[in-house]
Formats: C-alpha cells, structure tokens, sequence
C-alpha cells in the first residue's frame, strides 16, 4: 500500500500520512465546481465520497455526466458500495450518505434520517463520520454552497487527524460553508477552484 506525503500544514509539523479516501462537500455552485476538482484528478486518485446538496433522482444524471468527462469513475452512491482508489461517490438526493469501515474496507451506507443542517444529504452527516471512521487517512474539501453545513464536521475531521482544503471566497458562487468551516478553525488550507485539485494531489503525494 503506497504512503502518500503530506507536507507540512498550517501550525503543524510534516508528517506521513496512507490517505485512502477524499471526503467533499459542496452546495450552491457545487455542481460546476466538482466538475473543475473531478476532471483535474488522475485515475488513480485516492477514493472519494461526495455530498452536493441537490434533489432527490437529480444526483444520478449528475454522476452520469461527470462518469463521462473525467478520468476517474464517478457513480451514485448505492448502501453497501466500496470507497475505492479511482472513483467518485455521490451521495444520492434525500439520502444521507455515511463513511463506514471494515476491517481495511472503506464502504459507505445510505440511509434516510432527519434534516442536518436544513439538508438532507448532509455534508455534516458525512464529514463527522469520516472524522470517526477515516481520521488521519482522509483529505476534506469544502467547496462553494450557503449555510454552515459541513463546518462542524470538518472540525471534527481535523480533531481525528485529517488535512482539510476550503475553496476560496473569490473563486465561490457563496463563500458561506468555506467560509463557516475557516472560522470554526477546521481548514487546514484555503485555494481557488482552479487548484485545489492540484493541492489534494500534492498532499496524497
């Protein structure tokens, strides 16, 4: 199993780091704006989990779509599905979508629950769960969308270990989950659109 390098971090020291999973969220913007992040990733990039807030039977098309213009796989997340090297799961609409783990399996799990944050996928939902299950291994993107949702639980995630990217207000359609989750303190790092992909690469290696 390859270690991927992160360097150093804000108030950290560097360390070495297995990231075997990526976990996003996204909001008002966010559709064109993982578009950006997903076609810039290499093939073998690390797994990833995706909340972007949208309606229910919305989220397949959109997988579809992205599945046909990057290099990784991209698919809607159905309970039970492995977080593998290579491939994008998009939380389905009205479904939280959870990191779970075991043994050395990453998986995720679907269910329905109460609104997180006025939402439900929940960025939170996924984050705090990562946070639990992935600690140190994960990377967190927060990227464009209105409200706090995802704040809290990028701070949890940093708490377990984990190096987290916020998408910068000049490149947001609104600023206002990265800019929560910045001054929650749960941001590690803080880029335009345009390179945070680069950035997750670098971190991974």
């Amino acid at each position: 199993m390859k270690h991927w390098n992160i360097g150093k971090r804000i108030g950290l020291t560097s360390a070495v780091l297995l990231v075997l999973l990526l976990a996003v969220g996204a909001s008002t913007g966010g559709t064109e704006a993982l578009r950006v992040l997903l076609q810039a990733l290499p093939p073998n990039a690390p797994g990833l989990v995706i909340v972007q807030h949208m309606p229910e039977k919305f989220t397949a098309n959109f997988a579809d779509r992205l599945n046909q213009l990057c290099a990784i796989t991209v698919k809607e997340a159905a309970d039970g599905d492995s977080v593998i090297r290579g491939q994008a799961l998009i939380a389905p609409g009205n479904k939280h979508t959870l990191l779970k783990r075991s043994g050395a399996r990453y998986f995720v799990e679907v269910r329905d629950g109460p609104l997180v944050c006025r939402h439900r996928p929940s960025v939170d939902v996924l984050f705090r769960s990562t946070a639990r299950y992935a600690g140190k291994n994960a990377v967190g993107v927060i990227m464009t969308g209105m409200g706090d949702d995802g704040a809290r639980g990028m701070l949890e995630m940093k708490e377990a270990g984990a190096i987290n990217v916020a998408q910068d207000e000049a490149s947001c359609v609104v600023f206002g989950m990265p800019a929560e989750a910045i001054k929650l303190g749960g941001v590690d790092r803080v880029c335009s659109l345009q390179k945070i992909a680069a950035e997750v690469v670098r971190l991974c290696g």
